[in-house]
């Protein structure tokens, strides 16, 4: 069983990566630092509790922060989804296609959709939970946004934001429309 801590293990990562990063073997960092070779090993494993004296001898050698050994880092990512891979959900049938922007995890509170409207397409919609708003940019074209009693109509560039947790409604007006919505639950 594995008992090293989270500490020993981004410990362990930062020294090595360290050591890696200034294109210095074991045995270079033992003799710059006057830790021994096995006990530099060991650290970079997770497999020994450098002391603070150790510690610092390796931050001086390596020339790193002794206090940002321990800072959780963001792990670097681009997560890509190519439009052909997008999911694209219903609406098709009344004339407008829905692609899925956003991820799977932020269902129900934070969607984003990337919305292509037909010729007098019409997405109606009924009431989302109490307190869900819509965040509509139009892209390419008109839109008439309908929430409750009230309708607006936007053009390329307008962003209307409304109450989605009441029927509501976007119409493409005048020809083809292209749209960003996000939807907010509270």
């Amino acid at each position: 069983m594995n008992n090293r801590s989270d500490i020993h293990d981004r410990l362990a990562a930062s020294l090595k990566e360290a050591r890696k990063a200034k294109g210095l073997s074991l045995d270079a960092v033992a003799r710059l630092s006057g830790v021994s070779r096995s006990m530099v090993s060991q650290i970079e494993r997770g497999e020994s509790s450098p002391t603070v004296a150790t510690l610092w001898n390796l931050t001086q050698a390596l020339q790193v922060d002794f206090a940002g050994l321990l800072e959780r880092r963001a792990e670097p990512r681009i997560e890509i989804v190519r439009a052909e891979a997008a999911p694209v959900i219903g609406g098709r049938g009344q004339g407008v296609t829905i692609r899925i922007l956003s991820p799977a995890e932020a269902v129900g509170e934070h969607e984003v959709y990337d919305l292509v409207f037909s010729e007098a397409a019409k997405l109606a919609s009924d009431p989302h939970s109490p307190g869900c708003r819509e965040h509509l940019t139009v892209l390419e074209g008109s839109l008439r946004v309908t929430s409750g009693g009230e309708s607006q109509t936007l053009h390329a560039g307008d962003t209307a934001r409304y109450f989605a947790d009441r029927s509501h409604s976007i119409e493409a007006v005048d020809g083809a429309a292209r749209a960003i919505l996000i939807v907010q639950d509270s």
